[in-house]
């Protein structure tokens, strides 16, 4: 069953005479859809139902998870034959959610007019594109604003779309927000709820407002459109919303370690530099974890991670063994950096790096690393980031088993340990910050010699 980040009064038709049509997943089975038959005026083909439980909801309960399965490698390059369908800026990386997993960021407003785009191409530039992240855990944010009669994709390529997209796309889809969702798509989506996926229907959540989504993801990561900012702001506007307050901002407990600085942590840590919940959660992998598939890309059960960072700020020690899922453990790091006040690259290094990756010739690059992190990194940065690195390259040491080399680790992991203070992210920056962790990571022993 979709979710509603808020309630909110119908509106008017966004579109006034423009016809919006939603992109909508079902469940993965042969069905032809009805509805759609209709509005395609198409003829259908032979329906088959794959069997199922059906839920009270009247959803379809079908297990994903035992098609599970790791690659070899993630690839992470733009195919060149496709930079005619990339310039509009469709889809995009945009770093992590609050939850560890990547997210993909997809704007109607970016779709040009049907006219100029082949959309056959666009079918399979968006294919490779997820390509490169299905195999990890991740989130869809779809912006939906701007999706209007002169650039919205046919009934008919929706209908392959919906075959294309298989459950290798689907089963490693942990949410999928749908931001400013129209009546239309309300309509729709209650109209085929009794044949989608019960799995699929709880990962979808409707956003009414760009606050809403801030629960969700981080919203400085993300590319939003200006025209979905304007659009928001005119909503606002126009139903007034109740906004709940925001939390008064207390002082940080004593024993925190979500949030604050490396600085605070060591005062209340006697002094050690390395923060507690590092060391328990890298112990813990490095007894459990080394042979866990696909660790770092696997999300943790949101629920438990909420809880168990909630425990880690009161003081609390963490049994993570009680688990039983080395996953926890992985996410609970990566949060940990990913929530540090400041990056443990620094924001000063953050365009340098970013230079170093691009532009230095190999035979150079190593000593200039090496000195940028020995000479230039604050102390307290240098030997936490040692300490993660180290612990990464035991991590990458075991890919034949656990399918996470350094170049997979640097996919999940860098972008929890740069980013920009006020730019957003896109595509190059986060390739070279990820190509740049996997380095570290690949050359751990020659770069980390203070």
């Amino acid at each position: 069953m979709a979710q509603s980040a808020s309630a909110r009064a119908d509106e008017d038709d966004i579109w006034s005479d423009k016809v919006v049509e939603p992109e909508l997943e079902f469940d993965e089975s042969g069905i032809e859809l009805a509805a759609i038959d209709a509005l395609c005026q198409e003829e259908s083909e032979d329906p088959h139902l794959r069997a199922g439980a059906i839920t009270p909801d009247g959803l379809i309960d079908e297990d994903f998870e035992q098609e599970l399965g790791s690659p070899d490698h993630i690839e992470n390059e733009e195919d060149g034959e496709f930079k005619d369908i990339s310039k509009y800026g469709i889809v995009q990386l945009a770093g992590d959610d609050n939850f560890g997993r990547k997210i993909v960021v997809i704007s109607a407003c970016k779709l040009p007019p049907r006219s100029v785009l082949d959309h056959a191409k666009l079918l399979s530039f968006l294919k490779k594109t997820l390509d490169q992240y299905v195999e990890n855990d991740y989130s869809i944010v779809y912006f939906h604003f701007g999706f209007n009669r002169e650039n919205k994709p046919s009934f008919a390529w929706l209908r392959q779309a919906y075959k294309e997209f298989d459950r290798r796309y689907k089963k490693n889809l942990k949410a999928l927000y749908v931001v400013h969702p129209s009546r239309v798509i309300r309509f729709l989506w209650k109209l085929f709820q009794p044949i989608i996926s019960a799995k699929f229907g709880k990962k979808v959540i409707h956003v009414e407002y760009l606050h809403d989504l801030a629960q969700y993801v981080q919203l400085s990561q993300l590319l939003i459109p200006k025209a979905v900012q304007e659009h928001d702001a005119k909503l606002l506007e126009k139903y007034k919303p109740v906004i709940k307050p925001m939390p008064i901002i207390q002082a940080p407990k004593f024993t925190q370690q979500f949030g604050v600085t490396l600085q605070y942590m060591k005062e209340r840590n006697q002094n050690n530099v390395i923060p507690i919940v590092v060391s328990s959660t890298t112990e813990y992998l490095l007894n459990e974890g080394l042979s866990c598939q696909g660790i770092f890309r696997r999300s943790a059960n949101v629920q438990s991670l909420t809880a168990v960072q909630k425990q880690i700020d009161n003081g609390e020690k963490i049994d993570y063994g009680s688990f039983n899922d080395p996953n926890l453990a992985a996410a609970v790091l990566k949060c940990f950096c990913r929530q540090l006040p400041k990056p443990l690259l620094t924001f000063d290094l953050y365009d340098y790096i970013l230079q170093i990756q691009s532009s230095f010739p190999d035979d150079n690059k190593l000593p200039e690393v090496r000195r940028v992190l020995c000479d230039e990194l604050p102390d307290d940065n240098y030997e936490v980031l040692k300490y993660i690195i180290r612990f990464l390259a035991k991590v990458a040491a075991n890919s034949e088993v656990n399918a996470m080399n350094s170049h997979n680790l640097g996919i999940v992991f860098g972008p929890n340990l740069l980013w920009h203070c006020t730019t957003q992210p896109n595509p190059v920056s986060i390739q070279y910050i990820n190509s740049f962790t996997a380095y570290l990571i690949a050359n751990y022993e020659e770069l980390f010699t203070k």
